[in-house]
């Protein structure tokens, strides 16, 4: 059974996960995102758990330690090491932990910044 659940999340990225992970690539040095914040951002502001059901399965090279959750915490998961290693990456980029969490207020992305762009067929239709 382990085997077969192995397999299934080393699936290839789907539109979900590819678009998770083009967010998370542009979060920058110093900076961090939470599984619900890139969810809104997205246009899923309840689809916190899925995004971090697609950042399991992440490719290597993506700034995953990046991503937090709620709180500004380290979201608990099975293997400790992984954790240790998120906290120390952070810690590397200058990012301090104070009891165990990131100051979202000064630390949080404040997402990609995107130019408002007008369709001039729609202002013809005026």
């Amino acid at each position: 059974m382990r085997e077969v659940k192995r397999a299934r999340d080393r699936r290839p990225a789907r539109g979900f996960d590819r678009a998770v992970f083009h967010l998370v690539s542009q979060i920058p040095r110093g900076r961090v995102a939470t599984y619900g914040q890139l969810a809104a951002l997205l246009g899923f502001p309840r689809a916190a758990r899925a995004v971090g059901y697609a950042m399991k399965r992440c490719s290597h090279g993506l700034p995953w330690q990046r991503v937090v959750n709620a709180r500004g915490g380290i979201s608990l998961r099975a293997n400790v090491s992984g954790m240790i290693t998120q906290r120390v990456l952070l810690a590397q980029e200058g990012i301090p932990f104070r009891r165990g969490r990131v100051d979202l207020v000064r630390y949080r992305w404040g997402g990609p910044r995107r130019v408002a762009r007008l369709r001039l067929s729609a202002l013809q239709r005026l």
